[in-house]
């Protein structure tokens, strides 16, 4: 069918263009905006879980949890390609980076610090994220792109500029700042690894379903933390555990190695790596909101400038760009 014809049902809307999917992006965002909430979810629940179970015996039934519920995703899909070596090495990474390292070095930097405190650095991610996909994929940064980023970075610095918890009582000053230094740092690390996540998924995206990466990256993640995990139980008093620690636990491994993987797994087949980076602005939101209002930690003025900086780093990420249709292709329709 011409040009004509179709304008005779539509003669305000030629087709000629490419049309994709009217919610494919809006839908693509908030797959990605409700993944790094759930993130921020359950970093913030993990203080409580880290306080009756070892971070490596965390981590471990976790992952073990996280297995059971993801069994019938590991299977390959008919028309998908077989995995080669180079997609094994970034599975592999995917994994190491983004689900081992970051559960390790978030479980033990939370135990050490805030959540509100936690929230300032997780606020690093867009731009770490942005930056790397940019570096690495060679993707393009625009000026609004560019300014989302500067906005994410300043609303870091403002927030490591706001004033910390007080000290809890019966600790030492000395001791409390070194707790806290070494906690922020190991959160920070969480932050590199969070980025090279989302740069190495980009990636798998492109070859690999949602499900079927998520399951993969999961059991590596079980098989690195069996070692150290399987020892610590064999010593533990799971006795000891609450019936609403088993539910946390429950919720944490679905949130972190399942729901959370497969929503950004789903974002990213639609949304650079560079863009998609900046909703990660939504993880220190969320982790900060449920240590304020959930835990009773402190939020001062200069706090709330950062997250309003870091929500509209996000605004500006998101806007969708000016549609311009081709002229080649306007001509050929004014000329049917």
């Amino acid at each position: 069918m011409g040009c004509a014809a179709l304008a005779v049902l539509c003669p305000r809307q030629p087709p000629c263009p490419r049309v994709t999917h009217r919610f494919q992006k809006p839908l693509a965002y908030a797959s990605l905006a409700l993944s790094m909430t759930l993130v921020g979810v359950y970093v913030a629940l993990c203080k409580p879980l880290v306080a009756v179970i070892p971070v490596f015996l965390l981590a471990w039934m976790r992952f073990g949890i996280a297995a059971v519920a993801m069994a019938s995703w590991i299977k390959k899909p008919a028309g998908e390609t077989p995995i080669d070596r180079r997609t094994q090495v970034f599975l592999f990474l995917e994994s190491f980076l983004g689900n081992f390292l970051f559960s390790i070095c978030m479980l033990y930097g939370v135990s050490m610090t805030s959540t509100v405190s936690a929230g300032v650095i997780l606020s690093a991610i867009p731009a770490t994220s942005a930056l790397m996909g940019w570096y690495f994929l060679k993707e393009k940064m625009n000026a609004r792109m560019w300014l989302a980023v500067a906005l994410a970075a300043t609303g870091l610095v403002l927030l490591t500029l706001a004033k910390g918890p007080s000290p809890a009582p019966g600790l030492a000053l000395p001791q409390v700042q070194a707790n806290m230094l070494l906690g922020n740092l190991l959160v920070f690390g969480a932050v590199l690894c969070e980025s090279a996540f989302v740069v190495i998924g980009k990636r798998l995206s492109a070859t690999l379903s949602p499900k079927r990466i998520a399951a993969i990256i999961n059991l590596n993640g079980f098989a690195l933390s069996t070692p150290m995990g399987l020892y610590i139980a064999l010593q533990f008093d799971f006795g000891a555990v609450s019936l609403s620690a088993w539910g946390l636990l429950a919720f944490y491994a679905m949130a972190a190695s399942v729901w959370m993987v497969w929503l950004w797994m789903t974002g990213l087949k639609t949304i650079p790596a560079s863009q998609a980076g900046v909703f990660a602005v939504m993880l220190p939101l969320t982790t900060a909101l449920i240590g304020i209002l959930g835990f009773g930690e402190s939020f001062s003025a200069l706090q709330a400038l950062a997250f309003g900086l870091a929500l509209l780093s996000l605004v500006l990420a998101t806007l969708p760009a000016r549609a311009q249709r081709p002229r080649a292709a306007q001509s050929a329709c004014d000329s049917d």
